[in-house]
């Protein structure tokens, strides 16, 4: 089964561990930083200004849309009466993926307490997932305008605005911050984020260094150091970094810092598909989203890896709860487009694979999907035949070739030319057979039976000839005969391949 993938989701949240390995860590870091160092990936596209709306739908092989703080939402602690019954409604709403109605809950919390940040953080956390950047931003900036040293709110901020291609105002922004705040080192740690965001890897290390030799047990810059090294694909340094939070000392000298830690095991498990080990990676998958149900990209790793074993009925549950948990991500909607031509839903699978293009219209694995659908499934809701279908099939598949390059290396993809032309062959075929059936004479009418001779006349009248004349005199035909055919007429046959073959699915 061939299937164009995108690359994979390049995002986790990880903690940290002691000053031991944090020494090992540094120093691995800065050789690597000394030598240079792979290409990061791209940046989200800059622009002069903060936006003054929502921006542009990012998807994530770009920059994810949920950052390292934007997690599970928290502060409701402080809250009571109406406020605490809306904000416990908030949350059990986000915690099962209905993001409407934690939005609504979570606005009503905010309402009855304008001076909490908890619901006003809580909210910019759902609304950064549906796309809302400048309502996030402002829910944000709320939040920390209610409590100044509310650290998760201030890094949600700058990190949004680093990821949708302001990192210079995120920049500012946390330089204010550690001036307001020199007691705390979260402003340092969020600028080493934002840096790692911008491709800045070494900005990025040696920040993360200043906070440690600061506060040597931070586990949140020993986050920013796993997931900068994951992102420039250093993967034996983000792995060295892992084994320290969920495994702890190989010797058992040091223990795990934080075992089951969600983020942690997702960042692993990314690690190991990208390394070809697929059942720990997927053990690590569905243990960070036991215990995290809102780490959508847990959810499209989990559907991309059972799609590619060909089992599509069991990579719809986890690409459900990735659209639901992301409606914003183009991916999710990708691969939910994918998973639903599989299963014989070319509606859905329509649908949801629009939207993908919908959001980013450079996402080719899309245009290969649709030719797949239009190709092969029986009817496509909104076509007006199989000529129409065969001709959207060729556009998309033509559209996916164009995108992609016309040399397709071996992999996933590289039958778009094998595909074309089976799309031209039908097309080729349907045509013929239409052909042949407009050529084909129209059948000759059958003589009139005797209950049908009008009133009056003889019943021993002649009936027409075949050429519409009247018969010689004395010129009858023999009892039960068939009608004769006009001289020289041939049964006309139908052309070679003129059905349409229906291949394999």
């Amino acid at each position: 089964m061939s299937h164009e993938r995108v690359v994979t989701v390049r995002r986790a949240c990880v903690r940290g561990h002691g000053a031991t390995l944090v020494s090992v860590v540094l120093a691995l870091a800065v050789a690597q930083a000394a030598c240079g160092g792979e290409t990061p990936e791209a940046k989200a596209p800059q622009s002069p200004s903060p936006p003054a709306e929502a921006s542009p739908i990012v998807s994530l092989p770009k920059e994810p849309l949920a950052g390292g703080v934007a997690a599970a939402p928290a502060g409701g602690e402080e809250l009571s009466g109406g406020a605490k019954d809306s904000y416990d409604k908030g949350f059990q709403a986000w915690a099962s993926g209905d993001l409407k109605g934690a939005r609504a809950a979570f606005g009503d919390a905010a309402n009855k307490a304008p001076r909490v940040a908890g619901p006003h953080y809580s909210l910019g956390c759902v609304l950064e997932r549906l796309g809302d950047t400048q309502g996030a931003l402002e829910a944000y900036r709320a939040a920390y305008a209610a409590s100044p040293k509310y650290e998760a709110a201030i890094g949600a901020y700058a990190l949004l605005l680093a990821r949708t291609g302001h990192a210079v105002n995120a920049e500012q922004f946390l330089n204010d911050r550690r001036a307001q705040m020199p007691e705390s080192v979260a402003p340092m740690v969020f600028l080493a984020e934002v840096k790692s965001i911008e491709g800045d890897s070494p900005g990025c290390q040696l920040v993360a260094q200043q906070v440690l030799a600061k506060q040597p047990d931070s586990k949140e810059a020993m986050v920013v150091i796993a997931r900068d090294f994951y992102r420039n694909h250093r993967w034996d340094l983000a792995r060295y970094a892992l084994q320290a939070i969920l495994d702890g000392a190989a010797d058992g000298s040091i223990p795990p810092r934080d075992q089951g830690n969600p983020p942690a095991l997702l960042l692993r498990g990314l690690i190991e598909r990208e390394t070809g080990q697929r059942k720990r990676a997927i053990v690590d998958f569905e243990q960070s989203i036991a215990k995290r149900p809102d780490l959508f990209e847990a959810y499209i790793n989990l559907g991309e890896m059972k799609l590619e074993a060909g089992n599509a009925s069991d990579a719809q549950g986890p690409l459900e709860k990735a659209v639901s948990f992301a409606p914003n991500v183009a991916l999710a909607h990708l691969d939910l487009g994918d998973c639903y031509r599989l299963l014989g839903r070319p509606g859905d699978a329509k649908k949801e694979l629009a939207a993908a293009l919908a959001m980013d219209s450079t996402l080719v694995g899309a245009h290969y999907d649709l030719g797949l659908l239009y190709l092969f499934s029986p009817s496509v809701p909104g076509m007006l035949g199989q000529d129409d279908q065969l001709a959207k099939a060729i556009q998309e598949l033509e559209a996916y070739k164009a995108m992609r390059g016309a040399k397709m290396s071996k992999g996933p993809g590289d039958d778009v030319d094998e595909l074309l032309n089976t799309a031209k062959r039908k097309q080729s075929e349907l045509q013929l057979k239409k052909q042949a059936a407009a050529a084909a004479p129209a059948p000759s009418a059958p003589p009139p039976s005797a209950s049908s001779v009008a009133p009056g006349a003889s019943s021993s009248a002649a009936p027409a000839s075949a050429g519409g004349g009247p018969r010689a005199a004395g010129s009858q035909s023999p009892p039960n005969s068939p009608p004769p055919t006009s001289s020289g007429a041939v049964s006309p046959k139908a052309p070679a391949g003129g059905i349409v073959r229906e291949l394999p699915k």
